[in-house]
Parts: structure tokens; C-alpha cells; sequence
């Protein structure tokens, strides 16, 4: 049975898993859940995913959610030993750790600032602003104190993966964040490097930009964590 992935075309990390699965180059049909007609608040997705998140990974009956998971799962299913997920203990554990860090920091602060007032009621305070620089700060230094050309080693790894996308977020809204060179050098550099893997991001930025320029309405859904912005008649 080929693999499903319920993805969301601009979601970063519906956007990462899709780009591991094309440079493994694993058979994989793409189901698209629109976000928009809250596809994935129904009773048939939570029992694919409680949290009602998105990706989720079907693999024969098999259901995955957390986009790091997922990584780390088709890495080692389908293509065991590939240095997108190293064997090598160390080098496993600093791919393990930016996975971490991009999801409790670095995506975490910044899709607050970048994504959330587009979909929802949320606001870009002086306080988001302040923790998008903190992550990008750290970010910077572990890029700086490791030295090596991509996240997590001298090649590519998962690790790039979502962090790319996190950043890609920050592009979307224009914000500049070219003061901090690593982070920078690395970015442009993965768009050069890797064009092919780049344009799943570029489009799903593009799709970010007209969101931003035209909030959509989701006033029709019934989210129970994120507060549903009004739209003003």
C-alpha cells in the first residue's frame, strides 16, 4: 500500500515532510485537508490525529502525526542508513536537538509572530517581536559555534527541513532578517543548493502572502485552542 500524508499546501510542516519524501524519492499519494472548511476539526480526522493537526502519515493503517516523528520515521523505514538522519550517535543527536529547537523555540516563536495573525485573532506585539529575535539569535549562534554549512552537519539533514520553513514564514511577511548572517547565508544557500526542494517553500509562500493580504474567514470554525478572528463587514 503506497503511503498517504494528509498535508496543508502552505503549513510548514506539512511543507517539510514533503521534501524529505522527494529527496528519499518515496511513493507517496498527497491528501490535501482544507484548512479553511476546518477538514481536519471532524470526528473521521481525530481518529487519524486527536490533536486534529496537521500532517498526519498513513502508512498501511499506521497513523503518525508530529512532522519530527514523521522525519525521523521515513528516514528509518524507507531509507535506513541515509545521511538525512545519520547513524552516527553524536551527529543523530545534534540533528535530534534542532528538531527539538525548532519546534519548541524557533517555529514556536515565530509562526506565533508570522502565521497566527493571518489565520487568527492574534496581534504582532513588541513581545512576539522581541521573541522572534531571541530564536533567531540562538539560532544564529549554533549555526556559529558548530560551524558547518547546514543545520545539523555538513550536508543536508531533516534538520534543515523545518527550520528552512519556519524562515520561510518570515520571508513571507517581508521581515528582515538579514543581520543575522548564518542564519542567512544558510537560507539563501539551501534556495541556491537545493532548487527543487526550494520550490515547494517558495510556493507555499506564496500562497502565505495572499493569506496575508487577504485574511481568510474562518469564522465558520470552531477551533478549541486558537481564538477565530471577526471579520469586519
Amino acid at each position: 500500500m503506497v503511503l498517504k500524508l494528509y498535508v496543508v499546501s502552505d503549513g510548514p510542516p506539512s511543507l517539510s515532510v514533503r521534501q524529505a519524501l522527494a529527496l528519499l524519492e518515496v511513493p507517496c499519494q498527497q491528501v490535501d485537508v482544507d484548512f479553511g472548511a476546518g477538514d481536519h476539526m471532524t470526528d473521521e480526522y481525530a481518529l487519524m490525529n486527536p490533536q486534529k493537526e496537521i500532517p498526519v502519515l498513513d502508512d498501511d493503517g499506521f497513523f503518525l502525526s508530529e512532522s519530527n516523528a514523521i522525519l525521523q520515521y521515513i528516514c528509518d523505514k524507507y531509507s535506513p542508513g541515509t545521511p538525512l538522519y545519520p547513524q552516527d550517535p553524536k551527529i543523530r543527536a545534534v540533528v535530534n536537538h534542532r528538531l527539538c529547537f525548532n519546534l519548541s523555540t524557533y517555529y514556536a516563536n515565530i509562526s506565533a509572530y508570522t502565521m497566527a495573525p493571518i489565520f487568527f485573532d492574534y496581534e504582532r506585539t513588541p513581545l512576539g517581536l522581541k521573541k522572534v529575535h531571541i530564536a533567531l539569535d540562538v539560532f544564529n549562534t549554533y549555526l556559529s559555534r558548530a560551524g558547518t554549512t547546514h543545520a545539523a552537519a555538513d550536508h543536508l539533514t531533516i534538520a534543515d527541513f523545518p527550520l528552512i520553513n519556519s524562515t520561510m514564514t518570515l520571508e513571507a511577511i517581508d521581515f528582515d532578517f538579514s543581520k543575522y548572517e548564518k542564519v542567512s547565508t544558510w537560507y539563501e544557500d539551501f534556495k541556491k543548493d537545493y532548487p527543487e526542494l526550494w520550490k515547494i517553500s517558495a510556493d507555499a509562500m506564496k500562497e502565505i502572502k495572499h493569506f496575508a493580504a487577504n485574511p481568510p474567514d474562518l469564522t465558520h470554525m470552531d477551533h478549541p485552542i486558537h481564538p477565530i478572528r471577526k471579520v469586519k463587514k
